[in-house]
Formats: structure tokens, sequence, C-alpha cells
């Protein structure tokens, strides 16, 4: 198995804005280790979310070449690229996107049930995920129901329902007030600890940088520097 979780090399990407082309990434060359903790900053349009929705397989560069977990993303169809984004990678953003029909653990399942586990199975792990985000007591709640902080703690249990080796955050304590923002943290750094997952995080907050073993810097579409 490789020590790499993500070789990036080259990566390019540019969107359409209505006659003109805006180029986000201008040649991306990014490496992270399996295991490792590494925070994205920049500036807003830096291309943060950008490289990491190419990462986890939500979007293709238009240039350059992709292995994350070991599989080689270019030039992968469709339906090769859900089923990795389904089992290999969890993400989690700054607005939740918890479907609001769904209590909790229905929330938290979803991803085993797109991986066709069985219902129980599914429903099982679901509840020991929230339980290990100290949401034992709100199983049935609905995300109305809950605060921001609980509801992210939701998105949490979701990313990792797949037991995926890689999670992409992108700006997690964003919407969050600071106290709530450090126990979102904690919380990821206490699952990374168990699990030895890979954490790259897009983040403007210092203090999760700071808690990061590498801060990559991005600027203007490029990597601007790589600090310890």
């Amino acid at each position: 198995m490789s020590d790499w979780a993500v070789q990036a090399r080259g990566l390019r990407k540019a969107y359409t804005l209505g006659r003109r082309q805006l180029e986000v990434l201008c040649g991306v060359d990014l490496e992270v280790r399996r295991g490792e903790f590494v925070a994205l900053r920049g500036a807003s349009g830096a291309g943060k979310s950008t490289l990491l929705h190419l990462v986890g397989a939500l979007d293709r560069p238009d240039a350059g070449e992709l292995t994350v977990a070991g599989q080689l993303l270019t030039g992968a169809g469709a339906a090769r690229l859900t089923d990795f984004r389904n089992r290999q990678v969890g993400f989690i953003f700054q607005a939740y996107h918890l479907l609001p029909e769904l209590d909790a653990v229905e929330n938290v399942a979803l991803p085993a049930r797109m991986a066709r586990m069985a219902t129980g199975a599914a429903r099982a792990r679901a509840i020991e995920l929230l339980n290990r985000v100290g949401l034992g007591d709100r199983l049935d709640h609905r995300p109305y129901e809950l605060s921001g902080g609980e509801q992210q703690r939701v998105a949490i249990a979701r990313s990792l329902m797949n037991q995926p080796p890689l999670l992409l955050a992108d700006e997690p304590t964003g919407n969050l007030d600071s106290k709530t923002g450090d126990e979102i943290l904690r919380v990821l750094l206490d699952l990374r600890a168990e699990t030895q997952l890979t954490l790259i995080i897009a983040t403007h907050d210092a203090r999760v940088a700071g808690r990061a073993e590498r801060t990559v810097l991005l600027a203007d579409g490029h990597l601007a520097a790589s600090l310890p």
C-alpha cells in the first residue's frame, strides 16, 4: 500500500462565467501522506474548495493527474467515481447538508444505504457513531430540532459511516461560534486519533490550522507554500 493518501500533479480547473473563463487552479501539485492532518488556507477564491472537490471526486480537473487512496481518478468513469466517493471519502461541509425530513440516525445511515448495507446493520452503526460524537440522546431528532453544533456532529458521524480512509472538511467550523467550533475540532481530532484516517480541512480559522501537522497555502490558484 502506498504511503500517500493524495498525489496530485499539475491540477488545473477553470469555470466559465458568462463570456469569461475563470481559472481557479493553475497547475497545483500536492502530496498528502496517509494519516496526515493538513490544513488548506488562503483567501476566498484562492481555490481551497475547488481542490477539495477534485480530491473527493465531486468534480473533475481540466488537466493534471490525481491519485487518491491508491486509485487513479484521472479519466475514471462516472460509475467508478460515484463508488469511490461513497467508499473512500467522507465529506463534511460548512452548511451541514442534512436532509430535513430524516432524523439523526437516518441522516447518518444514508451513505451505508447507498452502499447497500443491510438496514439493521446500517442503523446499528449510525447509532454507534452518534454515540461517539456525543449525540446518543438525539437519535430521533430532525435537523431543525438540533443546534448548529449538533447538526455538524451529525454530519461528522455521517462522513464516517462507511469507514473511509480520507476525510475532507470544507470550513467545518465556519458557521459556528468559537466555543462550538473548538468542540467540533476536538471531536474531529479525537476521531482521527482513533481511526488513523487522513484529514484535510479547508479553513479560514487560524485555530483550526494551528492544530494541523502541515498547512498548505493557496493564492490565486497556485500552491504558495507548504508549512510544517
